[in-house]
Parts: C-alpha cells; sequence; structure tokens
C-alpha cells in the first residue's frame, strides 16, 4: 500500500518583518534552523521569503537559497532621508493568490495588519493553517482573532536562534 501524499503546507513569509520583529527583541533568528522548524514542526513543504534585494547582499541570498527558502525579490527604493525601503506587502499577496491552487494550506508570518485581509480570506476558504508572529509584544491587533492559530517565535527561541 502507497503512503498518503502530504497535503502541500506553504509558508508566505514578510522577511524584514520577522527580522526587525526578533531582532528588536535583542536576538536574531537563524534562518536555517527557522526553515528546519517550518518543515519538521508545521510540515510545510514550500517557503517563500520575501525580501528586499540589493546586489550587495548576494552571499546572503545564496545562503538562503541554500537553506531551502524560495526567494522572492522586491527592488529597494531609497527613502527621502536615504533609508532603504523594500515592503513587500503586495509581492506577498499576490504570491499567496498566485499560489492558491497548489497549497491546501497556508503559514503566514508576519506581524504586520496590512496582511489582516488575506489571512482573514484563506480562513474563511479553509486554507489558514497559521500565523507565526515575531514580536510578542508588537503586532497588529487584528490578529487576536486568530490566536488559535498563532505563534509566536518569541515561544519557539530555543529552537530558532542564531547560536
Amino acid at each position: 500500500m502507497a503512503a498518503a501524499r502530504q497535503k502541500p503546507i506553504y509558508a508566505f513569509i514578510d522577511s524584514q518583518n520577522l527580522n526587525l520583529g526578533v531582532r528588536s527583541q535583542g536576538w536574531k533568528l537563524d534562518f536555517s534552523r527557522f526553515f528546519i522548524y517550518l518543515k519538521d514542526k508545521l510540515r510545510v513543504t514550500k517557503t517563500f521569503l520575501f525580501i528586499g534585494y540589493l546586489k550587495e547582499n548576494k552571499k546572503l541570498y545564496r545562503s538562503l537559497a541554500k537553506s531551502g527558502y524560495t526567494l522572492v525579490y522586491k527592488p529597494i527604493a531609497h527613502g527621502e532621508f536615504g533609508q532603504v525601503k523594500g515592503n513587500v506587502d503586495a509581492e506577498l499577496v499576490l504570491h499567496t493568490m498566485i499560489e492558491y491552487k497548489n497549497f491546501d494550506q497556508a503559514v503566514i508570518v508576519t506581524g504586520d495588519g496590512d496582511f489582516f485581509c488575506l489571512v482573514e480570506y484563506l480562513n474563511k476558504k479553509g486554507k489558514f493553517k497559521r500565523i507565526i508572529i515575531p514580536n510578542r509584544k508588537k503586532y497588529s491587533q487584528f490578529y487576536v482573532r486568530f490566536k488559535d492559530k498563532a505563534l509566536f517565535v518569541n515561544d519557539i527561541k530555543s529552537k530558532v536562534s542564531r547560536q
């Protein structure tokens, strides 16, 4: 008898929200360990990482791809005071909908309330598995209604922090 095929579970990660949310708590995420956590604990089969593109970060991008992430780049813009801006919100929502027919469940990694409409839609369609929120103390209150499906990165720090 053949083993049952695992239903596809895709993760869609707002990399800046994840990275800054964790760093604001005084520690650093090990993206390789986080990928393994998603795969082993949540059974994620494909992981999209939405990230701003700077050519000087090619080594970082190679490392993330080698860890298993599918990278989706956003061109970087510079704000009026020279700060780097690479908001990936539209890309994350668009790619989730492009991939919609290919997954049975989605994991969204962000604390940004801009994704609430996406989470709400996926939930209504029975395709929302979990939201992973980078910082328990700073996230959109829109997600309180999904507390039964929320996981805080703080709670898995020992498994995903950089040693």
